[in-house]
């Protein structure tokens, strides 16, 4: 089978520990804008958004980030493309995309208000950077399934990255896409699992029990790395691993903390659609400032 060698990262400067602190500080920044936003609104996905902020940052941190982009030129045709299948998560790739650079960090005050280009759930058409609109779950491994076949029949080397839950485990249509991007020897298509173990009826292991997580993705022919998603070191690790295989797909399996980085909302109940109140939202920002992340 014909095979296009995926472009790689971009290059990295200054010394590991040097990177790391970078990512770290940057992380701090997207938990801040996802702060910022959840207040404007008074609620949101930001229990997510804490606890993905890791992750992204190893993405989009300006100048030292995995994707390759240019933030000026969103639609870029060597761009990778970053695929947020769980729409929900939308207020945490805007942080993401404020701090690549792709989106104006004062832009993110009009978080879900009329005319904005950032809705509540990500739509392709309004954000910049913004490659699928999300909402429904199980839709975003398919598409990242059609671009990584159309990429390489074009010999464009772009990968294609999907992040996605573990709720969305739960779709048939997401191991559909899984055993499709197998049996396509997609090695540009990179998926993604954001396991922070709870959905919106409750926690994962009493909605639909998915473990053993990276035992099913090796099953249909998945390259398999998990790794805390909330360590920047071993984010790190995890996708050095993985651009090495280039055979067929892979997937990073991230655990994460909901609310990560503020502990009174890390031990909050019903943390799905987390109730903030007005008094709550400074008290979160001083406690991410002091946190030692």
């Amino acid at each position: 089978m014909t095979s296009v060698s995926p472009l790689s990262a971009p290059a990295r400067t200054g010394d590991r520990g040097e990177l790391v602190a970078r990512l770290r500080a940057a992380a701090t920044r997207i938990r801040r804008s996802a702060l910022t936003m959840g207040e404007v609104q008074g609620q949101g996905y930001i229990g997510q958004a804490l606890g993905v902020a890791d992750v992204l940052a190893v993405f989009y941190a300006r100048g030292d980030g995995e994707l390759r982009l240019r933030p000026e030129d969103p639609d870029w045709d060597g761009r990778d493309r970053f695929l947020l299948s769980i729409g929900h998560y939308a207020i945490a790739l805007y942080a993401a995309l404020a701090e690549a650079g792709t989106i104006p960090l004062e832009e993110l005050e009009t978080y879900g208000a009329d005319e904005s280009r950032l809705p509540m759930s990500g739509m392709a058409s309004y954000t910049p950077g913004m490659e699928i609109s999300g909402g429904s779950l199980g839709h975003g491994l398919g598409v990242a399934c059609g671009m990584g076949l159309a990429l390489r029949h074009r010999g464009n080397p772009a990968r294609v990255i999907n992040l996605l839950s573990d709720g969305e485990l739960d779709e048939g249509s997401t191991w559909e896409a899984a055993m499709a991007c197998a049996h396509h020897e997609l090695g540009n298509v990179t998926a993604v699992v954001d396991v922070n173990g709870l959905q919106a009826d409750g926690p994962t292991p009493g909605v639909l029990r998915t473990e053993p997580v990276t035992d099913k993705w090796r099953a249909f022919g998945w390259h398999a790395v998990r790794v805390d998603g909330n360590d920047i070191p071993a984010l790190l690790d995890g996708l050095d691993e993985i651009r090495t295989h280039t055979a067929g797909p892979s997937v990073l399996i991230c655990d994460t903390r909901i609310g990560r980085g503020v502990p009174f909302l890390e031990n909050r109940e019903k943390a799905h659609f987390m109730p903030v109140a007005e008094h709550e939202w400074q008290a979160a920002r001083d406690q991410l400032e002091g946190a030692h992340l």
